[in-house]
């Protein structure tokens, strides 16, 4: 029943007249709206907290010596590059606190369109863990990307009418908006035009130029990486997503914003998290304990991680511990650690009273053929790739970040130096459309690396120290549907089967990070950087909207001067 139909009995419970089906009794809660934890007894029905006082129930907890705080909310993030399923993703989430999420599926859409997105919505309609969704709004990124779909104007006009979706997700081509491109206005007003939102990615974006990106009609950031970048979009008005994931780590130099002058425009966001991460380090639990070890006011951490990001996507029924509000919190044994006793969504303890279910994968490879079979192309051969002191750009990388910088050129690998070759091979359409380049900082000192995880068309890249291993990676991911494999010497040391769209795992995710820290641990061994993730950097060498230098399909891409070099 909607809480409409069962005002007279809420009122009723809330009055005392009748008992609450479940009462938190002498809990310690975090109340967002005056900043402070009060001692009190709270009631549960039907999901939703009715009452905050004295009150006796059909069922009571006695949570004496427990705190509880809002459900944990992470503001933007990938659900595919967690390379697990969505629904492996939710049971290990709401371990660690989070009960609600806004997922951008645009690397599943840059493979398969709105069928991929339709994908992740039927997976996710039935699962413990609410998953919002933000329409891809750069399918293709842009000119210079080569994808497996298109996702227009009209497609997000009609996939705004979901009611999960909150809106449009990172306009990531700031360009595109700012000279007032036909199809990104049409994109932006259908989005505003059905009441819902348009997430910002703007990166360096600053003065009037902002100014402009703002006035469109955008509301949020999530790529600032200092201060005064972040200061100045919140200063116009910008929600400030805090972005502490596997590949980008921006949370130490945001950390002033979340004080009590600038708190109330920040929300935390994790953009991508590895699994291994995610199981071990943990979620949004984690940005939260980081943030008060590194002197955060607890009260302050605990808010942005939950109502914060609520009412900057405007879940009006959710992020605090009150009359009417969804029972979605976390029992906690210590503020500072996150220590968490259990998790409760809608009044139910899902770490111990939901079943936890497995993707039906024979279902979904029957509904939906082609989020499985996303590998087309021929297989690649040497002559392809071979470009002898031909200079090429040279692009430098920067050990925790996914931006680069221009380290001038290159006529050939030269390990002795640190310079590799790299490569985009189109997998989508066989366009036999191939991308090279020479990267410097990367560290690998023979054989090669390859990933279908390439953002964010998801083309292959690949890197390596020698030709005949970088075309055995390619066609070795080829054969197997996608994933993540190492090579050396004319033979496959590992590999990583990513059979959902070449991007996600039907394996459990203890099987997959197992596999994941063989992988990394075997590149390290070959002389990876280890200040870089070996998959997670290499996967965004491709994406052309953050700088300076990216290569696609096409060739290298200057981001900042939008030209392909």
């Amino acid at each position: 029943m909607s809480k409409i139909i069962n005002i007279e009995k809420y009122i009723d419970v809330a009055a005392g007249r009748k008992k609450a089906e479940l009462v938190l009794k002498n809990t310690l809660y975090l109340n967002v709206f005056s900043n402070e934890f009060i001692r009190a007894d709270i009631a549960i029905c039907d999901g939703i907290f009715i009452g905050i006082g004295n009150y006796l129930g059909e069922r009571e907890l006695d949570f004496s010596n427990k705190i509880i705080v809002p459900g944990f909310i992470d503001s933007h993030i990938h659900l595919e590059s967690s390379l697990i399923d969505p629904i492996e993703f939710s049971q290990i989430a709401l371990k660690h606190g989070t009960t609600s999420i806004i997922t951008d599926p645009h690397e599943i859409a840059n493979v398969c369109g709105k069928r991929g997105i339709n994908f992740m919505l039927d997976v996710t309609k039935n699962i413990p863990l609410d998953v919002y969704f933000m329409i891809p709004s750069c399918v293709p990124a842009t000119q210079f990307d080569e994808s497996g779909a298109i996702i227009n104007s009209n497609d997000i006009n009609e996939l705004l009418k979901e009611k999960r979706v909150l809106g449009l997700a990172e306009m990531m081509n700031y360009y595109g908006v700012i000279e007032k491109d036909d199809e990104i206005i049409k994109k932006i007003k259908y989005t505003l035009e059905s009441g819902k939102q348009v997430d910002g990615h703007a990166p360096f974006i600053s003065g009037i130029d902002l100014n402009g990106y703002i006035v469109a009609g955008v509301k949020t950031d999530h790529e600032c990486s200092t201060f005064n970048e972040a200061l100045e979009k919140l200063q116009k008005g910008l929600w400030i997503m805090i972005r502490e994931g596997t590949a980008c780590k921006n949370l130490e130099a945001l950390l002033p914003l979340i004080s009590y002058k600038y708190y109330e425009r920040c929300v935390f966001a994790t953009d991508d998290k590895h699994p291994e991460e995610l199981l071990l380090q943990g979620h949004i639990d984690y940005i939260i304990r980081k943030s008060i070890k590194k002197g955060v006011d607890k009260i302050l951490a605990y808010k942005v991680a939950s109502y914060n990001a609520a009412r900057c996507f405007g879940l009006s029924n959710k992020g605090a511990i009150a009359p009417g509000f969804d029972a979605d919190f976390v029992v906690l044994d210590d503020l500072d650690e996150v220590s968490i006793v259990s998790v409760y969504k809608k009044g139910i303890n899902v770490l111990e009273e939901t079943e936890h279910n497995k993707l039906n994968i024979n279902y979904y490879e029957k509904e939906y053929p082609e989020v499985f079979n996303t590998m087309h192309l021929e297989p690649l051969n040497i002559e392809q790739i071979r470009k002898n002191n031909i200079p090429l750009p040279l692009i430098g990388l920067i050990p925790g970040e996914i931006i680069t910088k221009d380290e001038g050129c290159a006529t050939g690998i030269d390990t002795k130096n640190d310079i590799l070759k790299l490569c985009v091979i189109e997998r989508h359409k066989n366009t036999g459309h191939i991308g090279i380049a020479y990267v410097k900082g990367y560290g690998l000192k023979k054989g090669a690396i390859a990933t279908s995880i390439s953002h964010d068309s998801h083309n292959i890249i690949a890197i390596g120290a020698k030709d005949e291993d970088i075309v055995l990676a390619v066609n070795e991911l080829r054969n197997m549907s996608g994933g993540m494999v190492i090579v050396l010497n004319g033979r496959t040391l590992n590999k990583l089967p990513l059979k959902i769209a070449g991007l996600m795992s039907d394996m459990k995710a203890n099987l997959v990070i197992d596999i994941l820290n063989s992988l990394k641990e075997k590149a390290y061994e070959l002389g990876v950087n280890k200040e870089i993730d070996p998959f997670m950097t290499l996967s965004f060498l491709s994406l052309p909207v953050v700088p300076k230098l990216k290569l696609t399909t096409f060739g290298v891409v200057n981001v900042e001067d939008n030209l392909l070099l």
